[in-house]
């Protein structure tokens, strides 16, 4: 079995389903699991969209978002 990241509310995420939220950015909410003795774990995540007209939260699954991450510039002094 694959272990699964699981990413933290707070993080920034971006839509990367193909759905009409698919580009966006959003916060997560919550984290939601299920886990099957049997299965692998089942991720959700309640993610406040930015530049959409729905005020709601909506829930995705894990492999519906990535991360977004910014990498480090170092700056001479």
């Amino acid at each position: 079995m694959e272990k699964q990241n699981i990413y933290p509310p707070g993080s920034l995420v971006q839509v990367t389903s193909y759905s009409p939220f698919r580009g966006l950015n959003g916060t997560i909410q919550t984290t939601d699991t299920i886990s099957d003795d049997l299965e692998e774990l089942f991720c959700f995540y309640l993610v406040a969209l930015e530049g959409t007209q729905i005020k709601e939260p909506i829930w995705f699954e894990h492999e519906e978002v990535e991360l977004v991450t910014f990498p480090l510039v170092a700056l001479e002094a």
